[in-house]
């Protein structure tokens, strides 16, 4: 007797019993596909698919990727369904029409069949869950053709049960396949992948998304217009699930013909008049209006994530009308906003629109941390508003050129602008003349070399006063230009200028000359030198040759014993440092010192460098 009783609702007022016969499916499950020929948007996937069920050329192990909602698992029940399907006669093969009728059919889509297990790899992540799937594929299927493993976001599976999956999924038994589905494809380790064929699910068009939609509401008897349909598609990003879940939503809204403002409602979206009234405003760099507009908008019940979202949009479609004006005659689009977004591509610039975009996708990540989001979004909109009439920097460089060629400074303003108008800072006198200094040194401002280099370079004992050079601050000398120097005297006189002249034409053999010898005589095409170490007859010949095809001249070199005669050097070094004068100091190194105090110090000898 308790078997025929139905379970009914309370009975309402009238005494009238419904009886609950079906619970309500939603649409996304309703309309799931049952066949490969409705899946929509995968046409590469399904030709391969069919073309491997008729060659009899059936891969092992299969590995679905893409983003939320375009098919993954439905295509993994499919293909089981066509591996197990043995037709209404009972005697059909593997397909890719699967029948729908027959008793594995059947028990597949229901989730029911013994032999088609699925699993969820986000809540069995262990080798443990792993190992009962490598203990039972041995075992022959119960009642159908093939043993399917269907495992769900298969990324979630740690290491361990990857490695211990691997030799299983390399050589599975005849009777096993195995079914992957992940969103995250880059966190499979490639031993996994190289062992699957790979699908790669695309997002679903706009186009066909709009199709598949308007079927789904003629067969339940819904009206919504074509433009309300496009932003339920836009706002499903491509997703097939997200889509007619929205469309379920907009359904619920109520009786009679679901339009545009019905959706924006739903989806706390922004009207896309008001949006790119919105992005003019900003553009023109009218503060109050947008921010008037903003909280408008946001007292509408506009979510003001969406809001920029939506601006980000609309800044993105603008630039492409910028590039390619043929965008605007998608028929989704509104003719009013095909005329005016045309009107916006004309009037901005390329670099300002991209310029809006970045500041847009980072205002957008700061909205997230913010703590109120229409006070992060009202500073957005002044940062965007004053960074609107911003100059590109094509033509900050142009104002830039102007300036300098009409006589203005880097600044824009006048060069000859009072100090009343802008304060300068105090200079020394010296200062106005630093520039015809430095350009220009006059021979009485030359000084002499430092004492650091004079006890590097050993000096003739006849050559009784320094030699002098230019300023210590001036180019440096050129090596043409000894060259000319030494060649117009026609002879070197000191031993300082055969060194000049050999550092002009050969720094390596300077350096071996002044490791090996210290010079105690100088004459043109004679040296007498004390050696350093013990010199080899082959050494003194090496220099005399290497010396003669520099000058172009003779020369001998002279090795004393080192006990015979004392060096240059060290009769120098003997002689007292009595009353030498400082050299004197260039006006530029005097103005440099007055203006920074401290910044130069002296060496032992008291020269300053």
């Amino acid at each position: 007797m308790r078997n025929n009783i139905k379970w009914r609702n309370p009975a309402p007022a009238g005494n009238v019993n419904i009886v609950m016969d079906e619970s309500y499916k939603v649409l996304a499950r309703k309309y799931r596909p049952q066949t490969f020929a409705e899946i929509i948007g995968q046409d590469a996937m399904v030709r391969v698919l069919r073309n491997a069920f008729n060659a009899d050329r059936i891969a092992h192990a299969f590995i679905l990727t893409g983003v939320r909602g375009v098919g993954k698992t439905t295509t993994a029940r499919l293909i089981a369904k066509g591996l197990n399907c043995i037709g209404t006669d009972g005697s059909g093969g593997p397909t890719t029409e699967p029948c729908g009728q027959c008793e594995h059919c059947l028990s597949i889509a229901e989730g029911r069949h013994v032999d088609v297990l699925e699993m969820d790899a986000a809540s069995r992540t262990g080798v443990g869950d792993v190992r009962e799937i490598i203990e039972s594929v041995p075992y022959r299927a119960a009642n159908a053709r093939y043993k399917i493993y269907i495992v769900d976001e298969v990324h979630m599976l740690s290491n361990n049960a990857f490695n211990a999956l691997l030799k299983t999924l390399e050589e599975p038994p005849e009777h096993v396949k195995f079914v992957f589905a992940t969103t995250e494809i880059r966190m499979v380790p490639v031993t996994v992948l190289s062992r699957c064929q790979r699908f790669d699910l695309n997002r679903v068009q706009q186009d066909q998304m709009v199709s598949h939609l308007k079927m789904i509401a003629e067969k339940e008897k819904a009206r919504i217009t074509d433009p309300a349909l496009a932003l339920v598609v836009r706002a499903a990003e491509g997703s097939v699930r997200d889509a007619i879940s929205l469309l379920d939503q907009a359904i619920s809204l109520g009786s009679g013909e679901i339009d545009v403002v019905r959706i924006r409602e739903m989806l706390s979206l922004a009207d896309r008049g008001r949006i790119l009234d919105l992005l003019e405003m900003i553009m023109k760099g009218k503060t109050a209006a947008a921010l008037d507009e903003l909280r408008s908008q946001y007292a509408e019940g506009v979510d003001p994530q969406a809001l920029l979202r939506e601006l980000a949009e609309a800044v993105h479609w603008v630039s492409m009308l910028k590039i390619s004006p043929k965008i605007a005659d998608d028929p989704s689009v509104n003719p009013d906003e095909r005329v005016r977004g045309l009107d916006l591509a004309k009037a901005l610039s390329v670099s300002i629109l991209t310029r809006a975009w970045q500041m847009l996708i980072k205002l957008l990540d700061e909205l997230v941390y913010s703590p109120n989001q229409i006070m992060a979004a009202e500073m957005a909109v002044i940062r965007l508003t004053h960074a609107a009439d911003l100059p590109t920097p094509q033509q900050l460089a142009k104002m830039l050129a102007d300036a300098k060629s009409s006589g203005a400074d880097d600044t824009g303003q006048p060069a000859n602008r009072t100090v009343a108008q802008e304060p300068q800072p105090e200079k020394n006198e010296v200062d106005s003349d630093l520039a015809a200094q430095v350009q220009e040194p006059k021979p009485s401002q030359q000084v002499t070399e430092s004492a650091s280099t004079e006890a590097e370079q050993p000096t003739s004992p006849s050559n009784d006063t320094p030699q002098t050079q230019s300023a210590d601050i001036e180019t440096p000398t050129k090596p043409d230009k000894v060259k000319d120097e030494v060649d117009a005297a026609g002879k070197c006189q000191t031993y300082e200028e055969l060194l000049e002249f050999i550092k002009s034409r050969d720094e390596t053999f300077l350096g071996d000359l002044r490791s090996a010898l210290e010079v105690v005589e100088y004459s043109y095409g004679k040296i007498t030198a004390k050696a350093k170490s013990d010199a080899s007859a082959e050494q003194k010949e090496a220099f005399e040759k290497k010396l003669s095809s520099l000058t172009s001249s003779p020369w001998e070199f002279v090795i004393l014993r080192p006990e015979r005669e004392e060096t240059k050097q060290n009769a120098e070094e003997k002689q007292p440092d009595v009353g030498e004068a400082p050299p004197p100091v260039h006006p530029l190194v005097e103005s440099v010192m007055e203006a920074f105090p401290g910044s130069l110090f002296q060496d032992s000898n008291g020269t300053r460098t």
